[in-house]
């Protein structure tokens, strides 16, 4: 689905004679693919994530939208939807192989690498993993994005208490999992 849209803009952008200024600069590039990763999307995915970004901006601008206040925050927010939106298509697809798979072993950190900031990384991308999207969400915008709470709640429409309840509760749920897992 990524990829059908991103051709339709570099269709677009060909058809414009090929002239085409980047709406994302290098740095708001490196912050929707560090949002998108985090977000559990795939390596081989990220180019098509922040291509989806790049979508949703012109089509805003095409719109005759008024431009983002703060086109780096936005792209972020944009990132971590489409990172909610990646997990749900996955889950969907999962389903029917999960139950088919369900003699599959847990999944387990290994002390194989005896690097402990591998462990921990990799606790707390099973634990964000296992987070409702809600709190995923915030919690990759807060702590990953370095984005204050005003503005995830400006960004994503909610009211600040509802962000700093949903973080709170992130949080919590992140916490108790890497002690159940005698990571931290």
């Amino acid at each position: 689905m990524l990829r059908r849209k991103t051709r339709r803009v570099q269709g677009a952008e060909e058809s414009a004679g090929g002239a085409f200024d980047d709406p994302l600069d290098a740095a708001q590039e490196r912050r929707v693919r560090a949002v998108l990763a985090l977000g559990g999307v795939p390596q081989t995915d990220l180019p098509d994530g922040v291509q989806q970004v790049r979508l949703r901006l012109l089509e805003r601008a095409a719109s005759g939208a008024e431009a983002p206040r703060d086109v780096s925050a936005w792209a972020a927010v944009v990132a971590s939807n489409l990172a909610m939106d990646w997990h749900r298509a996955r889950r969907r697809q999962e389903r029917i192989g999960e139950r088919l798979a369900s003699l599959r072993p847990a999944e387990h950190t290994g002390g194989d690498s005896g690097e402990e900031t591998k462990v921990l990384s990799l606790a707390v991308a099973q634990g964000l993993d296992e987070l409702p999207d809600a709190q995923r969400q915030i919690l990759v915008l807060r702590f990953y994005a370095d984005l204050p709470v005003r503005g995830i709640a400006e960004e994503l429409g909610i009211p600040e208490g509802t962000v700093k309840s949903r973080l709170h509760s992130a949080v919590r749920a992140l916490r108790t999992r890497l002690h159940e897992d005698e990571v931290v």
